[in-house]
């Protein structure tokens, strides 16, 4: 299992899926678990509230020596178990102390069956300590009993102050002067025998309790505690909440997953589009053995393997390039020594072609030169020597170097400002002149370079009014030899190596060259793009 789980990637995402999905229920699960057992405690902490703090009143009036007779009396009215402790003797961490402290009530279920509830005493000497098996309506009625004789204690005007004191809690209490509305006049009935009426609401899932109250000067008074809510689930909107966290931890532990994914298959691509820009030497690494991995141990072998054959490839060319100019030094001392030989002027006319087709031998060798060692840099990964060159002074450079070539022709430098490219000057100035030397043997009459610089750009146009490049055919002049059906044929002149270089230098450079109409001139326009990092500049 291991093994195949790291032999493939979409079975690992799909387990990694699966145990994000069990964990995430997990969690929810125990999440909602834990929220309402608090919820639980809460309650249950609320209902004790205020019959803990009725008691504790009550014990509060007495001496310490009567609190075992009264506890008594109401263990048997009440059904529980009251103690009073002291505070040494009851175990207590530091937080149960705290809460006991501010008045809390704590609530501890029983292991076989039930609470125990503890409460402190005014003084903080002693704690009340209440154990129940559970709550029956013997308990409500004798704690409302217990509350009404604790209120007829005192005058009609301090009975406010009283209840004031035990309120608390989710148990709300409060005395009328007018009998309640809601009971019927069989439940009034009882209330005037002196009866605790215990009224079921069904609808709110709640009780409430109703006790008359008359003291020794005929003041009647109606005890209303409730209603006492019973345990509800989880409200809706919190289930929402909890589900909507639920999805976005999910969402996120899916992302994590497939952003891992992501980011080596971004890794390839990026390797990819670098070997289809020329650098040959980039690889991919290789992290694990799984589709992935074996998908990168794959790429780099056939970059390796592309690699090595274009050097193969560029070292022989460029071998029989320098092989070639010792049997054409040759051929070209031939014709020298059998020109001196001789006066005829047949002869002569003939020697002199001969030359001539050395001078085009000589100059495509130059070519072949050129282009393989272009082609050498780019396979073996050489960065280029970038410097700030100025590009008027470059291109003025090249018009100088051909015009004498190209009398009949107006070679001409547009007016614009001075503009600096961070580039390799030689090859350059290379690509420049061969598109100027490529445009003088097409154009009637002129030829115009343009200059234009961009923060991150610089852009050299070629224009000449010539016949121009079919729109169909435009791509095809940049491939090594390529020959147009129309005017760029042998008889132009050139080796159909010039525009190639022109495209090789601008790929190490990381630019790009185009061929479009000059809407000027109505010729060809050839565009450089260069872009520039001054990063890239040496000390930089």
């Amino acid at each position: 299992m291991r093994r195949a789980l790291a032999d493939s990637t979409f079975l690992r995402v799909y387990v990694l899926l699966a145990l994000a999905l069990l964990l995430t229920f997990g969690l929810a699960l125990l999440g909602l678990a834990m929220v309402d057992q608090v919820r639980r405690e809460h309650h249950r902490e609320q209902l004790a509230q205020a019959p803990m703090r009725l008691l504790t009143e009550n014990l509060a009036a007495l001496e310490p020596d009567q609190y075992q007779m009264w506890l008594t009396r109401q263990a048997r009215h009440l059904d529980m178990t009251p103690l009073v402790l002291d505070i040494a003797q009851v175990p207590l961490n530091f937080f149960s102390r705290t809460r006991l402290e501010r008045g809390s009530v704590l609530v501890h279920p029983l292991e076989e069956q039930g609470w125990r509830l503890q409460s402190l005493l005014p003084g903080g000497e002693h704690v009340l300590q209440v154990e129940m098996a559970s709550l029956s309506e013997h308990q409500l009625r004798g704690l409302t009993v217990l509350l009404g004789e604790w209120l007829l204690e005192v005058d009609v005007e301090a009975r406010a102050g009283r209840l004031e004191r035990v309120l608390g809690g989710n148990i709300p209490v409060e005395l009328r002067d007018t009998p309640p509305e809601s009971l019927d006049p069989y439940q009034l009935t009882r209330l005037d025998e002196g009866e605790v009426v215990i009224r079921l609401l069904p609808g709110r899932w709640s009780m409430a309790m109703y006790l008359e109250l008359v003291d020794s000067k005929d003041t009647v008074q109606w005890l209303v505690v409730g209603p006492v809510e019973s345990f509800e689930p989880l409200p809706g909107e919190l289930l929402l909440v909890l589900v909507v966290i639920l999805l976005a931890v999910l969402a996120a532990t899916i992302y994590l997953i497939v952003r891992g994914v992501e980011a080596r298959m971004a890794r390839l691509e990026l390797a990819a589009t670098r070997i289809a820009g020329g650098r040959l030497d980039t690889r991919v690494k290789v992290e694990s053995g799984d589709f992935l991995g074996r998908l990168g141990m794959a790429f780099n072998g056939m970059a390796t393997q592309v690699q090595s054959l274009l050097r193969a490839q560029q070292d022989m060319i460029r071998a029989v390039s320098h092989e070639l100019r010792t049997p054409v030094a040759r051929i070209r001392f031939a014709v020298q020594m059998v020109e001196d030989m001789t006066d005829e002027p047949s002869i002569r006319r003939q020697l002199q072609g001969i030359d001539g087709d050395i001078e085009e031998l000589d100059g495509l060798i130059d070519e072949i030169l050129t282009y393989a060692r272009l082609g050498s840099d780019a396979v073996n990964g050489r960065e280029i020597d970038a410097a700030l060159v100025d590009c008027r002074s470059m291109a003025e450079r090249v018009i100088d170097a051909l015009r004498p070539l190209h009398g009949h022709l107006e070679l001409s430098l547009a007016e614009g400002p001075d503009v600096e490219a961070i580039a390799e000057p030689r090859y350059l100035q290379r690509a420049v002149q061969n598109l100027v030397a490529n445009a003088c043997r097409h154009a009637r009459s002129r030829v115009v370079i343009r200059l234009q610089g961009e923060p991150q750009l610089v852009r050299v146009d070629v224009e000449d009014d010539g016949p121009g490049v079919p729109a169909e055919q435009r791509q095809e002049v940049f491939k090594p030899f390529a020959r147009l059906d129309d005017s760029r044929t042998r008889s132009s002149g050139g080796y159909g190596l010039g525009l190639s270089i022109v495209q090789k230098v601008m790929t190490w450079h990381g630019g790009s060259v185009a061929v479009d109409e000059s809407p000027e001139l109505g010729g060809a326009r050839f565009t450089l793009l260069l872009p520039q990092r001054r990063e890239t500049l040496p000390g930089n």
